[in-house]
């Protein structure tokens, strides 16, 4: 289980080994991406795995599919 909530100090610091630039928190998938490099990073027992070779390169159509959840809004927590 992620130890990572979408408000975690920890994902503002965290930064992508291959650009540098910012992170987004996946769930339930429990990984990072990075959508400027379409590269996700999986987050194994609560430590996200940010070597480069960890990354794994999303394709489109996945892409467009977690482009389209990231713009949706949160439903609330009951």
């Amino acid at each position: 289980m992620s130890h990572f909530s979408a408000d975690d100090p920890l994902l503002k610091i965290l930064a992508c080994p291959l650009d540098k630039g910012p992170l987004t928190l996946l769930q339930p998938e429990e990984a990072l991406y990075n959508p400027r490099l379409r590269r996700r990073y999986p987050i194994v027992d609560g430590i996200p795995q940010l070597l480069p070779s960890s990354g794994e390169q999303v394709g489109d159509e996945e892409h467009q599919r977690l482009l389209k959840r990231l713009s949706e809004p949160e439903a609330p927590s009951s």
